[in-house]
Formats: structure tokens, sequence, C-alpha cells
């Protein structure tokens, strides 16, 4: 099988968009966890991608801004809420990369909902706020529905200066085009779309989190393999394709 190699640039836009959105504020803290150890939590049909033989789990809060329909305006209220999520990182039988999402904390009800009826993402209903104190971010979750209730975490990060040349583990945690989910007895690829990652170094000031280990993995110990920050970016997502009906990936050229 030809994997799909980890490209910073996006591939080219699909023609249509059956979700807009942007991410903005967003800082990823990962770390190391054995292939092994994930890949009874992956959808049928993947196993967990990995550099150097090591897989990653990710914390990564930010602010979605603008959810939307199509190529219509963002839903007001709704579209906009801070969200925390727990996700790994896999690979599928035709080769594309991806994420696999084990929580996505969000702190509007209806997109929890709607993403829990039609596609099955663990989206949960949480008490968030996302706080930003110059060059200083805070952000804070506590979990209300469906549970554990009450799980929370604050992660506090300074950001410093931008990235040029990000190395291959930053590439690799932050150069996706897609993610997979099981939905309906079926295996889906969601594509997304969106520039190149404008990265920033971060310091982590403060983490206090149970938000991984109440997705299944283990509470992180010690300091994280990768901090990074990112102002945002805007992003469209194609329609979801079943695996058994994916053609087989071709091998892009590394950008």
């Amino acid at each position: 099988m030809d994997i799909e190699p980890v490209e910073a640039a996006p591939a080219q836009a699909f023609p249509r968009a059956v979700l807009r959105q942007r991410w903005d504020d967003l800082t990823f803290l990962h770390w190391a966890v054995a292939p092994e150890l994930v890949a009874p939590m992956l959808p049928a049909g993947t196993r967990p991608d990995t550099l150097d033989g090591v897989s990653y789990v990710g914390l990564i809060g930010f602010r979605m801004v603008g959810l939307g329909l199509g190529g219509g305006p963002g839903v007001p209220y709704f579209g906009t809420f801070a969200e925390t999520n727990v996700r790994l990182y896999s690979v599928d039988g035709t080769g594309r990369r991806a994420v696999v999402f084990r929580s996505l904390d969000a702190s509007r009800l209806v997109p929890v909902l709607v993403a829990r009826a039609t596609l099955r993402l663990p989206y949960m209903w949480s008490a968030m706020r996302l706080e930003r104190d110059g060059d200083r971010y805070t952000y804070r979750c506590r979990r209300r529905w469906p549970g554990p209730v009450g799980a929370a975490s604050r992660m506090v990060v300074r950001v410093g200066e931008p990235i040029a040349d990000p190395t291959p583990l930053e590439h690799f945690v932050t150069a996706r085009w897609g993610l997979h989910t099981r939905a309906h007895g079926r295996t889906l690829h969601l594509p997304n779309w969106h520039p190149r990652w404008p990265l920033h170094r971060a310091r982590l000031l403060h983490l206090d989190d149970e938000l991984v280990a109440a997705a299944g993995l283990p509470a992180p110990v010690g300091a994280p393999a990768s901090v990074l920050y990112s102002p945002g970016v805007p992003v469209r997502f194609g329609p979801p394709v079943s695996l058994r009906r994916a053609r087989p990936a071709q091998v892009r050229q590394s950008a």
C-alpha cells in the first residue's frame, strides 16, 4: 500500500464544500503513544499512523468560528464556540492519512447533537472559555454531557515566534487533510482543505487535564513532545466517502 506523504501544503481544493468554518487561536499539545495501544481505538479499516515507529495523542484547544453549510454564511450564535479535542492519527487502506477524534468538547449544545447524530462524532457539551492576555492563552473546559460529567481541562501557553521551517514531527501532527470516523456501519473519510498552517513556537505554562484519560487514553505524563500555536485558518470539508468505495490514493510529491 502506498501512503500519501505528509504534506504541509494542502492538496488541490475539492470542487464542493459541505461545511465551512474557521479555526482560530489553536494550541496543539502532543505526547508520544505506542501504536499497539491506540490501534483498538481506531475505526475499522484504519490503523495508527506513525512517525519513526511512534504514534501520537493530541490535545487541541481553539475557537470554532462561523460554522456553516456549503457556500452559505456561518450560522449565527450556534456556529461560533470554543472547542477542545483529543485526537489520534490514522491511515486507511487507500493510503489516506487522517485524524480520529476520541472526544470533541464544545460549548454549544446544538452542534454537539447534530454532529453526534449525523457523523457519530464523539462531541460533548461543555462549559468552556478561551482567554487571552497578551501572548498568554488560557483554555478552560468542564464537561456537562454526556460524561464523564465534570471532566475538566485547563491549559495555559505562552506564544513565541513564528516557525519558518517546521520539523517532521510538527508537520506530522498538523498537516492532516481529513478525518476518519465510524458512522451507520461504515468507516468514512471526510476530506478537508485549508491554507498551510501558520505555526508558532509555544511554551506550556500550566496543564491540568482529565480529557485525555476520559477518552480512554493514558493521562499525560511529563512534558509534551510538541507544543505549537497557530492564529488559525479558514477550512472547508468535502462530502464523506465510505472506505469501501474509496479509490486508492495516488502518491503526491512532497511540498
